[in-house]
């Protein structure tokens, strides 16, 4: 449950890391990080009634003066700062992509896989760039039965095709989180949701066609004639749309009982016979004994039907699609440029591809994550700052422990079980305290191709390791730079990398009123997720039990309801409005962080002597620090695409649609109770 969806950070960020020439903007490797303060009078729109638009009068100047990068969908203060990180870590690899005896392990396998991906802009065959998938596109050719298909996906799978048909791989176990099992997810589509396929408004139908156009344009790139492209671009959307048809949507996988289903191989093998689960597993180095978590049976149920009713030849163009789709942003120019051009342009609005230099420093953040994120600390990340940020992580849980002491609607074993898990919790600040191993990761600084594919089925065969073994739970998922945060409800953890916790967001420079009001109400918000509508169902160790009375929890739900109604009444972009039962957890996560920073902060300079600063109180200075952590600006493209499967509301929102419930800023600005900004009937649940 990331601050933010992984693109802003994904689920596009695999299909927006793409070869092609650089834009106009061409920025220098940093040497230093910038400073920025966390409340900026310069990002202020005077001319706006706080009590009207508050993210309007806190962010306006800013989204003025920051229009929109020709590379990016969006740009915000996340976005910039991860951009300056991105320039930092451009000029660490530079210099680690010096040949020397003077580099340590992990500085020569980013700097190697640095200095490849480089090399390779130029070095692309430029006329198919299909050469690093000789063998797989021969082994798909070569399929003669529906029984050899179990092996074959098994490595495309490994190569890095790794959502075709379905998504196998590890998980911890949600009945027993001190163990990881297998998991069976549905998957298989090429399209960023599956409501894309069933949606007929005028937008929905142009961007199918213009999928499909995409795909026919591939496979004319990888040697078919324009007939048979076409052609085989209809089979692979006939299957996509039969998957969609038997997936669930983006809001009915946010319930964690509907995607846990314990199996054998046996049971599985029962739903979709038509597939050899048996051959799959072995040939992905997976004992069959393990036991598996089918997230999606009728998924299962319908593939195994799929399988036997559609044509073999079918099956390969959709086989050859998906590991095109997979493999195209590192082959040649041709093939990036038709891949942007859907997946960047097209369904976001970019307007140009990322420079080379970010592709390869994010390439290297996903494949060498931790020992790029090893470079950053031991430059940017003081142990003061941890310090600083574990010392404000340990007020706001005791302003959670507060609240939950003094709630009138949970009965007293409810708040006992509540109390227990956020004892539990783990704060994990900065970094791992246990750097990830790639000593078995072969890099060369050349052939950049060969080092994604074989970084790619290192890490599956790390994580296909993890089962049947007990957790770890050191482990981090977001390395080191990134600027984000995530709580994991069966770690029972929160997670807060370096790359968040430096200006803006996190100031040592400022006072406590705006770092509170910002990095503190990040702090609450995933704190909060612990106990929101999906969080609250995990107990203190991560196993999903319901801990709760049946009246508390009917209690719960009628306080969150009144957040699903309060958030569906908000326009996202056009006549599309927020999906409110979609976004009810970060919806709820945004409330509860705000108000226990709020209260955290209050606790924390209880009996100082606090000054106005820049003609702000300092409750002022509290909510516009809060506001200043949103600013930015989106494309409608990106709007339109976020409402349909992002559980988090637009920025304007996650900003007015929190004010709006506390009396405490309505109290700050003098707001009128006839004011957009003051609902007559606030919500809170936390």
């Amino acid at each position: 449950m990331p601050l933010f969806s992984p693109r802003r950070l994904a689920p596009l960020l695999a299909l927006l890391l793409l070869a092609g020439a650089a834009p106009a903007r061409q920025p220098q490797p940093l040497s230093t990080l910038p400073y920025a303060p966390s409340l900026d009078p310069s990002s202020l729109d005077r001319e706006v009634d706080a009590c009207v638009d508050f993210h309007r009068f806190s962010c306006g100047g800013w989204m003025k003066n920051n229009p929109i990068p020709p590379d990016e969908a969006g740009w915000s203060v996340y976005a910039k700062l991860q951009d300056e990180n991105l320039r930092y870590l451009w000029g660490l690899l530079i210099a680690a992509a010096e040949p020397g005896s003077a580099r340590a392990a992990h500085e020569q396998k980013a700097g190697d896989y640095f200095a490849a991906c480089v090399a390779a802009e130029t070095a692309a065959d430029a006329d198919t760039g299909l050469a690093a998938l000789a063998g797989p596109l021969a082994a798909i050719e070569q399929l003669d039965s529906r029984a050899a298909l179990a092996p074959l996906l098994a490595g495309l799978h490994r190569l890095g095709a790794g959502h075709s048909l379905f998504r196998f791989g590890a998980e911890q176990d949600a009945a027993d989180s001190s163990q990881v099992i297998a998991v069976a997810d549905a998957a298989g589509l090429g399209l960023p949701d599956r409501d894309h396929y069933f949606k007929r408004d005028k937008a929905s139908l142009a961007l199918k066609r213009a999928y499909q156009a995409h795909v026919a344009r591939s496979f004319e790139l990888a040697g078919a004639t324009p007939v048979q492209a076409r052609s085989a671009a209809r089979e692979v959307l006939g299957i996509e749309t039969a998957l969609a048809a038997a997936s669930l949507t983006s809001e009915q996988k946010r319930d964690p009982r509907g995607v846990y289903h314990r199996m054998t191989l046996a049971e599985l093998q029962g739903l979709a016979p038509g597939f050899d689960w048996r051959a799959y597993l072995e040939a992905s180095g997976v004992a069959a004994d393990t036991a598996l978590n089918v997230t999606q049976p009728r998924f299962m149920r319908a593939l195994g039907g799929l399988l036997a009713g559609r044509p073999l030849a079918e099956w390969k163009s959709y086989l050859r699609w998906h590991l095109l789709r997979s493999q195209s942003p590192y082959l040649s120019p041709a093939f990036a440029q038709a891949h942007f051009d859907f997946y960047g342009k097209t369904l976001e609005g970019i307007e140009s591809m990322p420079p080379r230099w970010k592709q390869c420093v994010q390439w290297v953040d996903r494949d060498l994550g931790e020992a790029l994120g090893q470079m950053f600390v031991e430059k940017t990340f003081a142990p003061a700052t941890r310090d600083a940020a574990v010392a404000m992580t340990r007020h706001i849980e005791d302003a959670m422990r507060a609240r939950i002491e003094a709630l009138d609607w949970m009965s007293e074993p409810t708040k006992a079980a509540a109390l227990a898990k956020l004892q539990a919790i783990s704060d994990k600040v900065g970094y791992p305290e246990r750097w990830r191993d790639y000593g078995g990761l072969a890099i060369a600084r050349e052939g950049f191709v060969g080092n994604v594919q074989r970084s790619l089925g290192f890490e599956r065969a790390r994580q296909l390791a993890k089962i049947g073994r007990p957790l770890d739970r050191g482990e981090w998922f977001m390395t080191p730079p990134t600027v984000n945060a995530y709580y994991d409800p069966q770690m029972n953890s929160i997670n807060f990398p370096a790359g968040i916790l430096q200006p803006p967001l996190f100031d040592p420079r400022m006072d406590d009123a705006p770092n509170y009001g910002n990095t503190g109400a990040t702090i609450g918000h995933e704190l909060t997720h612990a106990f929101d509508d999906e969080g609250r169902q995990f107990d203190a160790q991560g196993n999903l039990r319901d801990w709760w009375t049946k009246q508390d929890a009917a209690a719960f739900k009628q306080r969150a309801q009144c957040v699903v109604d309060q958030y569906s009444h908000y326009t996202v972009v056009d006549e599309i409005r927020i999906n409110g039962r979609l976004t009810l957890g970060e919806d709820v996560a945004d409330l509860g962080g705000t108000i226990l920073a709020y209260a955290a902060w209050k606790a924390a300079t209880a009996g100082q002597d606090l000054q106005a600063r820049d003609g702000f109180t300092p409750e002022q200075r509290f909510f516009i620090g809060m506001a200043q952590w949103a600013c930015g600006n989106e494309r409608p493209e990106r709007l339109r695409l976020q409402a349909l499967n992002d559980p988090h509301s637009p920025a304007r929102h996650r900003v007015n649609g929190v004010l709006a419930n506390m009396p405490e800023f309505a109290q700050a600005f003098a707001c009128k109770p006839d004011q957009p900004m003051v609902r007559a009937k606030p919500c809170r649940v936390w």
